[in-house]
């Protein structure tokens, strides 16, 4: 019988939360006629489109927030098997 160690492998997953504030500029393609009465209001799934595309500009400043979460992998697959995500 071998005296060698085996191990299994399991696949983890972590997850580390971070947040930014944007600034989002004020432009006449977010805002919309105002419905409710005269003038224009601003869209807002328009401003939230806007910061996330902020978002992933490299000099948006990301902090942080709270503990990086280590947990299963829903799928485990064996190492080095890259093509399924």
């Amino acid at each position: 019988m071998p005296t060698g160690t085996f191990s299994v492998s399991v696949r983890l997953r972590r997850t580390k939360t971070e947040t930014a504030h944007v600034s989002v500029p004020i432009t006449d393609e977010l805002m919309r006629p105002n419905v409710e009465g005269e003038g224009r209001k601003l869209d807002a799934e328009k401003v939230m489109s806007e910061a996330l595309e902020l978002g992933k500009i490299e000099s948006t400043k990301w902090e942080q927030e709270g503990e990086i979460q280590i947990e299963l992998h829903p799928l485990q697959t064996p190492p080095g098997n890259e093509s399924i995500q």
